[in-house]
């Protein structure tokens, strides 16, 4: 592995045949995986990781990524997004975390995309490739468990948080914030992290599961795409829990639909994505109106915006220059950051931030850390948040973590609960 941005890489990319479940195939001590409907990226080992801090960690990594490519010698046979020079990479929240960002190009990636399955192997420097060959799969002998509480911000200081957010509100300063809360945990000792990757990707397929440097998580919100020179962004802000019928799953939607308070939250998003947009594009459209997104738990507000992005633009550049929307900060976005500084007593890390891949090409999938947890030795960290505005209720704002919280609470459950 180099640290080195200025290592030269060989990249090499054939297809296969179709490989066995992806869960059998991460790495038990490091898992690297990208999934969505059964599309993807497993990665193994690292012929290339370069962290970021501060707050142009993204700029650097895109001026890293940027001499990266123009130095690696590619062949890629198969020619499809995620084939050929790719790098995963994690970004955190904030400028001033304390956590690293990190950028990284696996040894070997097995892909699949539209029935299609590929390797790619890297050497650095001139080295010894790694076999193209599928890697021998590993069955998960113990599901991961964990028993996560309130860590640093209990549910009454939430609620207290969110009382003078409305206040900071109602006197100006923002109009809309988004309050994070935590929860914490020990991991049980025989616990194959790969379990939950797996118990995510199963229950909510048409989010992005991830695990990155020991950030796991399945975020339904895309923050950019880009495909073919098109940039797609799906902005999702305003929430309801499912129904537990199909009537009151019905109503559950359509109170969404019409929440005013819920709306307003969602507007605010979407125009935050669409301003950054627009100079990055030669053609950007948005949704006159939001739909409602179906999940396993919740109902979404969302929007989706797609354009034709400008010449030179990667991927990385998008996500860059949209970190943070207002799905996840608030607007105005420096003052809700701020706020959030004032009102969180925690570091973020990476939740939130932008996860996802780039390609040699410049096409690449990103989302927003949501629905996920850090896992560093054994101890597991959660975070989950909720936009404010001012007609927010504090109890209702609570009871919305509570909701975000399922996925990764469901998936760490240990079995005798």
């Amino acid at each position: 592995m180099t640290t080195s941005g200025d290592a030269r890489l060989t990249v090499t990319t054939v297809r296969v045949a179709t490989a066995p479940a992806f869960v059998e195939l991460l790495n038990a001590q490091s898992p690297l995986l990208w999934r969505r409907k059964g599309a993807g990226l497993v990665g193994h080992g690292e012929a290339l990781r370069l962290t970021f801090s501060g707050a142009d960690r993204m700029t650097q990594a895109a001026r890293a990524w940027q001499r990266i490519v123009a130095q690696a010698t590619v062949s890629d046979d198969v020619q499809v997004p995620g084939s050929g020079l790719v790098a995963l990479a994690s970004f955190t929240f904030a400028d001033t975390s304390a956590a690293t960002s990190v950028l990284i190009v696996p040894r070997l990636i097995v892909g699949r995309r539209d029935d299609v399955t590929w390797i790619t192997t890297v050497s650095v420097d001139g080295d010894t490739a790694p076999d193209a060959q599928v890697p021998t799969p590993v069955a998960v002998a113990h599901r991961a468990a964990a028993r996560l509480a309130p860590g640093i911000m209990s549910e009454h200081d939430y609620e207290r948080a969110v009382e003078a957010a409305i206040a900071h509100i109602a006197a100006g300063d923002v109009s809309k914030v988004v309050l994070a809360r935590d929860l914490t945990g020990t991991l049980d000792p025989e616990s194959d992290i790969r379990s939950m990757v797996a118990e995510l990707a199963q229950a909510y397929p048409d989010c992005w599961t991830f695990a990155i440097d020991g950030f796991y998580g399945a975020s339904p919100e895309t923050l950019v795409s880009v495909r073919g020179g098109v940039v797609d962004a799906r902005v999702l802000a305003g929430t309801a829990a499912r129904g537990v019928d199909p009537a009151s799953d019905e109503e559950a939607a359509t109170a969404l639909a019409t929440s005013r308070k819920d709306l307003d939250e969602h507007a605010f998003a979407v125009r935050s994505v669409t301003e950054v947009l627009r100079p990055l594009t030669s053609h950007l459209v948005a949704e006159d109106a939001p739909f409602t997104l179906r999940l396993a738990n919740l109902w979404h507000l969302a929007t989706d915006v797609s354009g034709e992005v400008a010449a030179g633009v990667s991927a990385l550049d998008l996500a860059a220059a949209l970190h943070p929307t207002a799905a996840v900060a608030g607007a105005p976005t420096d003052a809700a950051v701020a706020l959030i500084a004032q009102l969180e007593p925690f570091d973020r890390g990476r939740y939130a931030g932008a996860v996802g891949w780039v390609g040699a090409t410049g096409e690449g999938e990103w989302a927003i850390a949501l629905r996920c947890v850090m896992v560093t030795d054994q101890n597991v960290t959660a975070y989950a948040g909720a936009g404010i505005v001012a007609d927010s209720e504090p109890a209702t704002e609570l009871r919305e973590t509570q909701m975000k919280f399922r996925p990764v609470l469901d998936a760490l459950a240990p079995l005798n609960d």
